[in-house]
């Protein structure tokens, strides 16, 4: 089968080698470069990769994505679409010959969105941008996803191919709003784009935007999928809280745990409202629900902070002012069993330790 890699890139040079030698096992690389002004052309070049050049203006994804799409061979097999933010652990092309077939479209496979510093996946959920030649269109010019003109796909499952995701956090992503803004104008009924606007808002400190639109989001018709309906209302919650309206807030946390129980992170929000009000017993009592949740589900909705040592942060902290010391100085080293250079867990656990000795 003939694989080909295709991306969009601008002024990212120093992803270049490390991004090339991951994806050298495809047959061909093809990149659309939107007006880089370092050396990634270049670079690119230097190592077989195709390039072209071509500004998108107005600046769209979808746009771009099709654009480079459009660079790659009509006999081409297997299209892989990656950013050069991204890596392939070795062996993908491989495992992706192995379990293609003739009758598949497309397939989803696991992306380490965020790791620590130890390479250890923090937010990990399935990717679906391995796809035929055929059939494809990228559409909505932000949070962009692959659209298919036939009713019938048949998407395979690849648990042997990750993709982990090294992000250049100082990259501006100032022209987000917009283009969601733009999305959701295009399609109100878009689920997905409503929900990500809302958040876009929050993240913007626009809370009463962000709670219409979350709101808005809720109401839709194709807003069936249980995470994503109770992150939105997790959000609602967390903007109230930001208002100091801890009331509301502590009403749409309650709806998100309702919405999606099996999740963790409605009941971690609200052990955080209520650390904001010093109410210790209910930070113990809904850190203590939140560790009841074992499973961590493959969706990119998931919050670091419910997995991290957190809930065991603010357990320590809680049981500590209750007077369980014991249970204090449990807590506070299972915290750092997961993060073992925190100088204000150290520092809390010899204020343990040394209640705990007097």
């Amino acid at each position: 089968m003939k694989v080909c890699v295709y991306a969009i890139t601008k002024n990212e040079e120093k992803f270049v080698n490390r991004w090339y030698e991951s994806m050298k096992e495809a047959d061909e690389i093809y990149v659309l470069d939107t007006g880089s002004s370092d050396n990634t052309v270049s670079l690119l070049k230097e190592l077989g990769v195709n390039v072209t050049v071509k500004e998108i203006n107005p600046w769209r994804f979808d746009v771009a994505r099709n654009e480079s799409l459009n660079l790659v061979p009509e006999d081409t097999d297997i299209c892989v679409c990656t950013d050069l933010d991204e890596v392939f652990e070795s062996g993908w092309r491989k495992e992706l010959e192995k379990n293609w077939k003739s009758d598949t479209t497309r397939a989803r496979y696991n992306y380490n969105w965020k790791l620590d510093e130890n390479n250890k996946p923090l937010v990990n959920f399935y990717i679906e941008k391995i796809h035929k030649r055929q059939g494809y269109t990228w559409t909505h010019p932000v949070h962009e996803v692959l659209s298919y003109k036939d009713l019938y796909e048949n998407k395979i499952t690849i648990n042997t191919i990750t993709v982990n995701h090294y992000p250049d956090n100082k990259k501006s992503r100032s022209s987000y709003l917009p283009l969601l803004e733009l999305s959701v104008q295009e399609d109100p009924n878009d689920d997905r784009n409503m929900h990500y606007l809302g958040r876009e808002y929050m993240f913007y400190e626009k809370y009463e935007d962000a709670i219409k639109t979350l709101k808005k989001h809720l109401k839709l018709e194709r807003a069936t999928w249980k995470d994503e309906r109770a992150a939105s209302m997790r959000f609602i919650g967390r903007c109230y809280s930001r208002l100091k309206d801890y009331e509301n807030a502590s009403i749409w946390y309650d709806k998100a745990i309702e919405e999606a129980p099996y999740l963790r992170d409605g009941y971690v929000e609200k052990a955080m409202l209520y650390y904001e009000q010093k109410n210790y017993k209910k930070i113990e009592e809904y850190c203590l629900k939140a560790l009841k949740v074992r499973t961590h589900t493959k969706s990119y909705i998931n919050e670091t902070f419910s997995w991290n040592e957190t809930i065991y942060d603010l357990l320590s902290i809680a049981t500590f002012y209750l007077e369980k010391y014991d249970y204090s100085l449990l807590f506070v080293n299972l915290a750092l069993e997961i993060n073992p250079k925190n100088e204000r867990l150290i520092n809390n656990k010899i204020l343990i330790e040394k209640r705990l000795n007097n």
